[in-house]
């Protein structure tokens, strides 16, 4: 890999986050710029340059770009409330004229993927507009137009899932049906990786996808499947782009701002007719059906890693309870402050379940059990291998030891019947004065019906998760008793 000095714009969004990584991996020297670099600086990142500036401030690029070689435009409005089409052209113009004056020697932009002539969207017109104004640089220029992107926390995936997993049955307009050609986040990031020793002297434009064609309703179909769940949808050949905006709004609150200017661009298809990328990558992308399980595959490994260790141990920290959503995934947060040692707080933890109880109203552990045995489940009859110490892969109950660091943690995976995935961790960290203990269930719903079962349990999880951390902490105090 390349030894030239890297400057990354977008790092706090979906593509430069991952790229970023790529990068720290690949031990590039990579300059950061950002609005808010302190957002970058709380995920710990190593051996990353953090500079404050502002693409709508050209004086601040000067200083950002000095002494860099390759230059990553990750930056879009879309998400603005204000006229993002317009916030972009500056954007760009600033970019372009600071890159040229700093003597960046290639410029790597990400656009979106359309047929020229055609009548397009502010989003993607917006998307042309900012790859013209960076050519006009006379730096040379690397485009990459993507179609659909799938990974976890993509847009147009984040949709995909919310649609699915909330709505049992949907109306399909007709840009449901719109033909496109998805491409994997993991190959969008090797060709963005790929590019940066790529000798190229003059621009290029590359058009990027998978190896299918298929439209936003095979992609409902096939993630329902993937899920286990059932989706009827009714085609329809009305609801305009626009009105479908609003229906998304009241489906998917969070992303009803900028999903509507994200529809409003699947009037055409945007499917790959230039192959010439072929001549200069050596990058085979993955399909539909591979993509998606390895976007939620990916999202299960990025949120066991990272679950305390960035802006969700931010939120969470002073917090003695909180419920939030993450992804797909729910989380009931407790957590409480003991002066007991930690080894004593998690010789108490590495005993729960069993003869030993939950420490909290065994009398309903043990009905859900039994409800669990009535559907065919394994209920809490298998009890537990070894009375005081646990290890990868013994059975608790109904539930199995998935992950433990003694004295640090311990995560327990569901094995009962659920509509959904379920775990539970406790997480204990040393202070000045004992020990924090940190206890999350944690919820993957499956469908409208996971949604259900999660909030119409919600009263019942308040009372006995937040008894069983108080009663961890008052047994922490005592000797616990090991054989």
């Amino acid at each position: 890999m390349s030894s030239k000095k890297i400057v990354l714009t977008g790092a706090t969004g979906y593509v430069g986050g991952r790229l970023l990584s790529l990068l720290m991996q690949k031990n590039l020297y990579v300059r950061c710029i950002a609005r808010n670099p302190e957002f970058l600086k709380s995920k710990g990142l190593r051996n990353v340059d953090m500079v404050k500036a502002d693409v709508l401030d050209i004086n601040s690029l000067n200083l950002a770009l000095e002494g860099m070689d390759v230059a990553f435009y990750l930056v879009h409005s879309m998400g603005s409330k204000k006229d993002f089409e317009e916030t972009d052209r500056i954007a760009a113009e600033n970019f372009a004229f600071a890159a040229k004056k700093a003597g960046i020697e290639k410029i790597i932009y990400l656009g979106g993927l359309f047929e020229e002539g055609e009548n397009l969207s502010p989003h993607l017109r917006s998307r042309r507009q900012v790859g013209n104004i960076l050519r006009q640089s006379g730096v040379p220029v690397i485009e990459f137009r993507a179609s659909i992107i799938i990974g976890s926390g993509s847009l147009s995936f984040e949709m995909i899932r919310a649609l699915v997993e909330r709505l049992p049955a949907m109306i399909t307009p007709k840009w449901v049906r719109i033909p496109a050609q998805p491409v994997f986040i993991g190959d969008v990031l090797q060709y963005l990786l790929s590019a940066i020793d790529l000798d190229v002297k003059e621009n290029k434009i590359f058009e990027i996808g998978g190896p299918e064609i298929v439209s936003y309703s095979d992609l409902m179909t096939e993630y329902a499947k993937i899920r286990g769940l059932k989706r009827l949808m009714i085609p329809v050949p009305v609801l305009t782009p626009r009105l479908s905006g609003l229906w998304l709004g009241l489906v998917t609150p969070l992303y009803a701002r900028v999903g509507k200017k994200l529809i409003d661009s699947i009037k055409h298809p945007t499917v790959v007719k230039d192959k010439s990328i072929n001549d200069f990558f050596d990058i085979k992308p993955i399909g539909v059906k591979e993509s998606i399980e390895l976007a939620l595959r990916n999202e299960d490994k990025e949120f066991a890693e990272t679950r305390w260790s960035d802006s969700i141990s931010a939120n969470l920290d002073k917090q003695k309870r909180k419920t939030l959503r993450i992804g797909n995934r729910l989380l009931d947060f407790h957590q409480i402050e003991v002066t007991a040692p930690i080894e004593n707080v998690f010789k108490v933890i590495e005993r729960i379940g069993g003869n030993n109880g939950w420490y909290s109203y065994d009398s309903l552990w043990n009905i859900r059990g039994f409800l669990d045995l009535l559907i065919g489940g394994v209920g809490v009859r298998r009890g537990r291998r070894d009375p005081n110490h646990l290890e990868v892969g013994d059975v608790l109950d109904f539930w199995r030891v998935e992950f433990i660091e003694p004295p640090f943690r311990l995560v327990l995976k569901a094995e009962m019947k659920l509509p959904g995935r379920a775990w539970l961790e406790f997480s204990l960290e040393k202070t000045e004065n004992g020990t924090k203990i940190k206890q999350m269930a944690i919820f993957d719903p499956s469908g409208l019906f996971g949604l259900l079962y999660w909030y119409s349990l919600y009263p019942i999880h308040q009372i006995v998760f937040n008894k069983m951390l108080k009663n961890i902490a008052s047994l922490s105090y005592e000797k616990p008793i090991v054989k």
